[in-house]
């Protein structure tokens, strides 16, 4: 059976990337905001509260999840592009996801915040040289992170999520 926390797989990095497969994960966090809208169009709010899988969050945890996290890996990126090696600073995903605003608010604010953040972060992505993505930062739990490994991990996670939702449409028959 297949593992519902993970439908696209584990991630994994086996860099370091060449640059068809750099251009190919920055075209992927291009998509992701057009495929986590794809991924909750037509839902009810009961649909959006039904949780992923069991004891997992909720389609409008994760739709709100998915600007929060790629939120502070755009500033994580930019922290290393313009500081050396910054020790970034953690955040508490699942206490984030429990917060009011998640409750609170449409999920169409956290996709139209998406497109503006991934907007952005593609017009960064696309301009970094060669030598940038050698920067890194210092993550207190998972040590030196490159970009070139950071851009890996968003080009999956967006995907992940995507597939959470996904996979439960397809097994609700939604």
């Amino acid at each position: 059976m297949t593992d519902l926390r993970y439908p696209v797989g584990k991630f994994h990095f086996d860099g370091p990337s060449t640059d068809e497969q750099k251009a190919s994960q920055i075209d992927d966090i291009a998509q992701a905001p057009a495929k986590l809208r794809a991924a909750v169009k037509g839902l009810s709010p009961q649909q959006l509260d039904t949780p992923y899988r069991p004891e997992g969050w909720t389609v409008r945890q994760v739709a709100h999840h998915v600007p929060d996290s790629h939120i502070n890996a755009y500033v994580r990126f930019k922290l290393a592009l313009t500081e050396e090696e910054p020790t970034i600073k953690p955040y508490a995903e699942d206490r984030w996801a429990r917060l009011a605003d998640t409750q609170a608010t449409p999920a169409e604010v956290s996709l139209a915040m998406l497109d503006a953040l991934h907007d952005r972060w593609v017009r960064l992505l696309r301009s970094l040289q060669p030598e940038d993505w050698k920067r890194s930062f210092r993550h207190p739990e998972l040590g030196l992170v490159t970009l070139e490994k950071n851009l890996a991990l968003y080009a999956w996670h967006g995907k992940h999520h995507v597939a959470h939702i996904n996979s439960l449409r397809e097994r609700n028959g939604w």
